[in-house]
C-alpha cells in the first residue's frame, strides 16, 4: 500500500458526467528507491471553508464533484492520480484532509456525488491508516457511512479498498484481506508488481502494491473481477442506498508508476479498468 509520482494530466471524458447528473442527485508506487525521487508535490485546491459544504469548493457546478482524501493515511501521488481518473471522467476534484482547505465535519460532504478513499503508503498497516484517520480533526466514520447509506457513492483504491472493511469503514456485506497472502496468489511480496486479473471476463494485467482481495456474500454486490486464485479483485456493492466500489489493484496508475518500477506499461488498459469501475459505480443501482 504505497507511494507516487504526478502524473501527466489527461483530457476530461464528460460522457460520465451527464449520466451522473441525470442519474445521481495501497496504495501508490513504494516510496523506497526510483519511486522515492520522484515523490508528487501537492496541488493547491480552490478555497473551501475549512468544514462547510464541498459544493462551495465546485468550480464547475456542471460537473459531478469528486471529494478525494489526502491526508497521512494516503500516499504522495495516490490522491493526484485518482484526481486524473476522475477528471477525464468529468468530475471536479476536491482534496478533504487535515492540509486542505477542506476539512471533515458536518456537511463537508453535501453535494458530492462522490467520497475516494485513495491507496495508503508503503509498509502502512490498515490499523495504522486507520487510526491516523480518525485522529484527523473533525473526522468520524460515521460521516461517510451516513454520506454512503443515503445514496452517496464510496471508491476505495488498495487501501481504500482494505478501509471499506473492518478496520474502518464497514461498507462491504463482508470484508477485506492481503491477497498476498492467499493460496495460490501470483504476487507473494510487497513489492510494486503487475498482477494478473481477470475483469468482466477478459484477461488483463494491473499495477500492484500489497493490494486487498474482497471476501463478499450477499445480494446486491456485482464482482467486477477476480485474481487468477479466484479472490475477488474489484466489485461494487449496495450500501443502503449508495454504493461502494473497491479495487484491490491500482486502475489509475499512471505511466511513470509503470516506467518508475521498469514494469510493461499498461497504463491505457487500466485507466479503461477505471473508466468501467466508475460508471458501474456512478450508474442506477
Amino acid at each position: 500500500m504505497t507511494r507516487g509520482r504526478r502524473p501527466v494530466r489527461g483530457a476530461a471524458v464528460l460522457g460520465l458526467a451527464a449520466v451522473l447528473l441525470a442519474a445521481t442527485a495501497g496504495c501508490g508506487p513504494s516510496t523506497s528507491g526510483a519511486g522515492a525521487q520522484d515523490a508528487a508535490a501537492h496541488d493547491a485546491p480552490a478555497a473551501a471553508s475549512a468544514t462547510g459544504d464541498a459544493t462551495a469548493a465546485a468550480a464547475d457546478p456542471s460537473r459531478p464533484l469528486a471529494v478525494v482524501y489526502r491526508g497521512p493515511a494516503a500516499c504522495d501521488g495516490c490522491p493526484e492520480a485518482t484526481q486524473e481518473l476522475l477528471e477525464r471522467n468529468g468530475f471536479t476534484v476536491r482534496f478533504i484532509g487535515p492540509d486542505e482547505p477542506l476539512r471533515f465535519g458536518p456537511g463537508a460532504l453535501t453535494g458530492a456525488a462522490l467520497y475516494v478513499q485513495p491507496g495508503g503508503t508503503n509498509g502502512q498497516e490498515v490499523t495504522t491508516a486507520w487510526n491516523l484517520l480518525r485522529r484527523t480533526p473533525g473526522f468520524r466514520p460515521e460521516l461517510i457511512r451516513d454520506y454512503v447509506r443515503g445514496g452517496g457513492r464510496y471508491l476505495g483504491i488498495c487501501m481504500g479498498g482494505y478501509l471499506a472493511g473492518d478496520p474502518g469503514y464497514d461498507l462491504l456485506p463482508g470484508d477485506s484481506g492481503e491477497y498476498i497472502k492467499t493460496a495460490g496468489a501470483t504476487v507473494t511480496d510487497e513489492q510494486d508488481r503487475l498482477v494478473d486479473v481477470t475483469w468482466r471476463g477478459q484477461k488483463q494485467p494491473m499495477y500492484f502494491q500489497d493490494g486487498p482481495y474482497f471476501d463478499v456474500d450477499g445480494p446486491g454486490a456485482d464482482v467486477v473481477a477476480r485474481y487468477t486464485n479466484d479472490r475477488v479483485a474489484a466489485l461494487v456493492a449496495a450500501y443502503g442506498t449508495g454504493r461502494v466500489a473497491v479495487s484491490g489493484p491500482h486502475p489509475e496508475a499512471p505511466a511513470d508508476w509503470y516506467s518508475s518500477y521498469h514494469l510493461p506499461d499498461v497504463s491505457r488498459t487500466g485507466l479503461g479498468l477505471g473508466d468501467d469501475l466508475l460508471h458501474t459505480l456512478m450508474g442506477p443501482a
